[in-house]
């Protein structure tokens, strides 16, 4: 690994070193190091390109990486992961792609992956997506397929980080009786990048809940996108919260949708879009700020 491929697995995955149980590193469309164990076990697929990661059932306190870095320009990968998590195991998964290229060639990397959860699991995922360089055009458009069996618990944590020319990213989610999940999204367009979300959650068994937080920024002629759809279909809860903060030029387009298909679905959505507050600028500029940094700072806190 160079000390930018280093850097960037760092970035994206919090690597600073030999990560500590199973992983699977992939560069430039190939897996380059892996390692398995008794309890989550890796091995690559056999009809397409990726892997199957394989939660043992009842394993505690178990962690994945399986980050992705592009380094070379032209390369448009694609991969296909599953996930098996055991009944009542637990587990932190962190995966990430990172894409550095200096040239005009378009490079990037499609990632599907999807989650078959056995009930009483519970998953923490996080997964960051990061653009650096000076090639023109930087895309990552990652597909998640989540479902979710009887008392399962997902807490999903989704970053861009910056410096992606364009990303797609779907989510769609199917819950069971007293399955719970968390998405939270936190997105930092600039220039003229374009970020698109889409959410769509089935809530079909009773007692099962999803919470959507998202929280964007989009500065200058950058353009968001957030598009959710939550269908009740039981006796559940759902709760979509969409806030944004516009700079320059930029403009945000939210699309909350809730679908109650059963009588005793509880459904909620909430989207709020508007530039800074004068008064927040105005008193980090009392303290001797210049504006630009004190919108920086507004920002970092927003999105932490």
């Amino acid at each position: 690994m160079t000390n930018l491929e280093k850097k960037m697995l760092a970035d994206i995955a919090d690597l600073h070193g030999v990560p500590q149980g199973s992983y699977n590193i992939r560069k430039n469309g190939k897996s380059v190091d892996r390692v398995s164990s008794s309890d989550v076990e890796i091995v690559s697929k056999k009809d397409k390109d990726g892997i199957d990661i394989i939660v043992k059932p009842g394993v505690k306190n178990r962690s994945v990486h399986i980050p992705v870095i592009v380094t070379e320009s032209g390369i448009k990968d694609m991969v296909y992961n599953d996930f098996y998590i055991g009944e009542g195991a637990e587990v932190l998964i962190v995966a990430g792609c990172g894409v550095h290229t200096t040239d005009t060639a378009e490079s990037g990397h499609n990632g599907i992956h999807t989650f078959h959860i056995a009930k009483g699991a519970k998953i923490k995922y996080v997964e960051k997506h990061l653009g650096t360089g000076t090639a023109a055009k930087k895309s990552l458009n990652p597909t998640t397929k989540i479902i979710m069996n009887e008392d399962s618990e997902f807490d999903m944590e989704t970053i861009q980080i910056g410096g992606v020319t364009y990303s797609n990213r779907v989510t769609t989610a199917k819950l069971k009786s007293n399955a719970k999940l968390s998405i939270k999204e936190k997105i930092l367009t600039t220039d003229s990048e374009q970020a698109i979300t889409k959410f769509k959650v089935d809530l079909v068994g009773d007692g099962s809940s999803v919470n959507v937080i998202s929280r964007s920024v989009a500065k200058d002629t950058s353009t968001q996108k957030f598009i959710s759809k939550i269908v009740g279909k039981s006796n559940c809860f759902g709760h979509v919260e969409c806030d944004g903060i516009i700079l320059g030029h930029a403009r945000i387009v939210s699309t909350p949708e809730v679908d109650a298909v059963d009588v005793n679905a509880s459904l909620v959505h909430e989207a709020a879009i508007g530039k800074i507050a004068g008064e927040q600028l105005t008193k980090l500029m009392s303290l001797g700020l210049s504006e630009s940094e004190a919108e920086d700072m507004i920002i970092k806190g927003y999105l932490s």
